[in-house]
């Protein structure tokens, strides 16, 4: 489904991908874990097109070129949804203005831009009870349920998620982890996620690659990096 070879990322002169290079087949919960700084961020952010790349990367999307396309159509034209760190919800919207905003680029019909939206509203209880309530007062995890959901309504063949558990308590951390599975499972999403939390997003995903200053180190199932010694003594506490 998404293809990335060689990709390479500078800040001016500071390298921050130094040529990466992986993929995810369609219905698979891929996970990139590391430190903050291994360049985890600058991966999904290349990926949505937000920032520019270094000629010889190579990033193909079901085939097609997805460098060839700007930001805004690899959202409405590919449909591939991206969960900034921060949420970025637009905060004098209310919870109801910022999902419906999210469906600007879609094609198909309002019954099913509608139907999508109690299927939100069915995975996230707590965002139809403020659905009309602004963004910029609801509760850390709420903003998050909702900038998830943002990003369901947007299309979302192929999601991107950025630092999901942060800020969040345990409790709600592992229900959002819950409510991501369920998204892959019935209604067939890919996910990417990039996470610091290595042990959460190893448990959450089938695969998982290691970033290390801007360099893929290790690559395997899940299950295996869970048990390699390296990942447990630089990530999972021993």
């Amino acid at each position: 489904m998404l293809i990335v070879e060689n990709l390479r990322v500078s800040y001016d002169r500071i390298r921050a991908l130094h040529g990466i290079s992986f993929k995810i087949d369609e219905g698979e919960i891929v996970c990139i874990i590391g430190a903050n700084g291994a360049g985890k961020s600058t991966t999904l952010r290349a990926i949505s097109r937000l920032i520019s790349v270094e000629p010889g990367t190579k990033v193909t999307y079901r085939g097609d070129d997805l460098l060839k396309y700007p930001a805004d159509k690899v959202v409405s034209k590919l449909g591939i949804s991206h969960v900034p760190e921060g949420r970025r919800i637009f905060d004098n919207l209310t919870v109801l203005e910022n999902l419906r905003l999210a469906t600007f680029g879609r094609k198909d019909s309002s019954q099913k831009i509608d139907q999508d939206l109690e299927r939100v509203f069915a995975i996230f209880p707590r965002l139809e009870e403020r659905r009309l309530q602004r963004g910029g007062t609801l509760s850390g995890g709420e903003q998050q349920m909702l900038a998830i959901g943002r990003a369901f309504m947007s299309g979302r063949e192929l999601m991107l998620l950025d630092e999901p558990s942060m800020g969040l308590a345990p409790l709600l951390m592992l229900h959002m982890f819950e409510a991501l599975k369920e998204i892959n499972q019935e209604g067939g999403t890919t996910i990417l996620l990039v996470e610091q939390n290595a042990r959460l997003a190893l448990q959450f995903a089938q695969r998982g690659y290691v970033l290390e200053h801007g360099n893929m180190v290790l690559e395997g199932q899940s299950e295996e990096l869970l048990a390699n010694p390296e990942v447990k003594k630089a990530y999972l506490g021993g």
